[in-house]
C-alpha cells in the first residue's frame, strides 16, 4: 500500500508534474504526455534490435577490435555482452517496487536514495542520451558525404551533412512525436537494416578474402595500448546497452517486467549476433588499419558504396529516435498542454519549438566536434558505466539488502566498487582521446 511519505518522495523528486488528465496516462503521481503500458514485447524487441543496429556497428571494428586485439577482444565482447545482458534484466525487476511502476529511472534512483541521486541520474542519462545523439549525427553527415565523394572529387564539407541530417531527424521527431508510434516505421527500418548489412557483409567477405596482407597487431606505446584498450571497452558498452532501460519498459502493456525481459532476450541474442558479426567480419576484412567508418574502405561497384550510406542514413533516421525518446518526453510533459490532444494546433507549435531548439544545439555542437570515436568513447565510460552497472547493484542493496543472502550481497558490493573504478580509468582515456583529438583537428573540421 502507498503511502503518504512514499507518494511525497515521488512527487518531490518528479519535474514534470502537470494535471492528472483522462488522456495522460498516470502512474504513482507521475503524469507523462507520452504512451504507457501499450505496447507489445516483440513491438519493443524489434525496436531494441533495429535501434542497435544502427549506424553505430560500422565504427565498431575499429573502436572496439583495433585496440585489443583478437585475443582480449574476443574475451571482451563476450564478457561485457553478457555482463550487459544480465545488468539489464536485473535492473528491469525494479520497475514496480512493492506494486509502484516507476516510468523514468531518475524518478526510481530519487525514490531509493533521495533527491541528490535523482538529479545525479538525470544528469548522466541525459549526457549520455544528448551525446548519443550527437554521434548519429555525425554518423548520418558521414553517409551522406560519401554518397557525394562517389560523384565528386571535391564533396561539399562535411558540415552540410551534419545539418541536413540534423534536420532530417528533427522532421521525423516533430512528426512522430513518441517511441509507441514508431511501431508503423519499424518495418520500414528492419527492410534497411537488414538491407545494408547484407550487403556489407557480402562486400567485407570478399575483400578479406582477396586482403593477404592483413595486420592484427595492435599498434602504439604502452600508455597508448592501455588508455585505448579501456576506450574499446567503453564502445563495447555502448554497442549492448543504452541506460534507458525503464524509459523504455514505460512503454510495454503489463507484466512489463517479463514482457522487458522478452525484449531483452531478442536484442542479446538475434540483435547482438549482427552488431557482433559486422564488428567482427569487418576487423577481419581489414585488420588494424580498418576506418573508424567501414564504408570507407569498401572496394566494388559505386552503386554498393552509395545503398550502405544511403539506407545507413534512412535507417538512423529512425533508431536515433529511440534514444532521444526521454528528452521528447521531459519536454513534451513539461510543456505541452497534457489536457489536449498530443497533435493540437497548441501541442503541435510547442512541440515545434522544443525539438528545432533541442535538434539546433545537437547539430551544432556535432559541426563543431565532429570527431567519431570520442562520441562513443565519453558516454560510454563516465554515464553509461554508473548507469548500466553501478546503480543497479546499488538499487538491489537499498531494495533487497536486508533479506539477501550474504553472497549477493558481495556480489553487488564487488560490482559497484569495481565498475566505479572501471569508470574512472576509461573516463580519463576518453579525455585523453579528446585532447588529442582537439589538438589535431581545428573546430568545424572537415574531417
Amino acid at each position: 500500500m502507498e503511502t503518504k511519505e512514499e507518494t511525497s518522495n515521488i512527487e518531490a523528486f518528479s519535474t514534470e508534474q502537470g494535471p492528472i488528465m483522462s488522456n495522460v496516462k498516470h502512474e504513482n503521481g507521475l503524469t507523462s504526455a507520452h504512451t504507457i503500458d501499450h505496447d507489445s514485447w516483440q513491438q519493443v524487441g524489434l525496436l531494441l534490435v533495429t535501434s542497435f543496429n544502427c549506424g553505430y556497428i560500422l565504427t565498431f571494428s575499429n573502436l572496439m577490435l583495433v585496440p585489443l586485439g583478437w585475443t582480449w577482444g574476443i574475451i571482451c565482447l563476450v564478457v561485457v555482452g553478457l555482463y550487459t545482458a544480465y545488468a539489464n534484466w536485473l535492473l528491469a525487476a525494479f520497475h514496480f517496487i512493492n506494486g509502484q511502476r516507476f516510468i523514468r529511472y531518475r524518478d526510481l534512483m530519487g525514490f531509493l536514495f533521495g533527491r541528490e541521486l535523482y538529479y545525479i541520474t538525470w544528469v548522466f542519462q541525459y549526457l549520455t542520451i544528448l551525446l548519443g545523439n550527437m554521434g548519429f549525427i555525425l554518423l548520418g553527415g558521414k553517409a551522406l558525404k560519401e554518397i557525394n565523394s562517389e560523384f565528386s572529387d571535391s564533396p561539399l564539407r562535411l558540415q552540410y551533412y551534419i545539418i541536413i541530417t540534423g534536420a532530417a531527424y528533427f522532421l521525423f521527431a516533430f512528426l512522430i512525436p513518441t517511441m509507441s508510434a514508431m511501431r508503423r516505421w519499424l518495418g520500414i527500418s528492419t527492410i534497411l537494416t537488414f538491407t545494408y548489412i547484407i550487403i556489407l557483409l557480402v562486400v567485407l567477405v570478399k575483400d578479406g578474402k582477396s586482403n593477404k596482407n592483413k595486420d592484427y597487431k595492435i599498434h602504439g606505446s604502452k600508455a597508448d595500448k592501455v588508455f585505448n584498450g579501456f576506450g574499446a571497452i567503453s564502445a563495447i558498452i555502448v554497442c549492448n546497452t543504452s541506460g534507458l532501460l525503464l524509459e523504455i519498459q514505460s512503454t510495454l502493456r503489463k507484466p512489463a517486467v517479463e514482457n522487458m525481459r522478452k525484449a531483452l532476450y531478442t536484442q542479446y541474442t538475434a540483435g547482438l549476433l549482427v552488431y557482433y558479426g559486422v564488428s567482427i567480419v569487418g576487423y577481419w576484412a581489414y585488420g588494424s588499419v580498418v576506418s573508424t567508418y567501414l564504408p570507407e574502405e569498401l572496394s566494388g561497384p559505386k552503386w554498393v558504396k552509395i545503398v550502405i550510406n544511403f539506407a545507413t542514413f534512412l535507417q538512423s533516421i529512425v533508431s536515433q529516435h529511440m534514444f532521444l525518446a526521454p528528452i521528447h518526453e521531459t519536454l513534451d510533459t513539461k510543456f505541452l498542454k497534457l489536457d489536449e490532444s498530443m497533435d493540437s494546433k497548441e501541442n503541435i507549435k510547442h512541440r515545434f519549438y522544443v525539438r528545432a531548439l533541442l535538434f539546433s544545439f545537437n547539430t551544432f555542437v556535432t559541426a563543431a566536434f565532429p570527431f567519431m570515436g570520442d562520441f562513443v568513447n565519453l558516454f560510454g565510460s563516465f554515464t553509461l558505466i554508473p548507469i548500466t552497472f553501478v546503480f543497479p547493484s546499488m538499487i538491489f542493496l537499498k531494495v533487497k539488502g536486508k533479506t539477501a543472502r550474504l553472497e549477493k550481497k558481495v556480489w553487488h558490493w564487488s560490482n559497484i566498487i569495481l565498475f566505479s573504478l572501471l569508470a574512472i580509468v576509461t573516463t580519463i582515456s576518453a579525455v585523453r582521446l579528446i585532447v588529442n583529438d582537439v589538438q589535431q583537428y581545428s573546430f568545424f573540421a572537415n574531417t
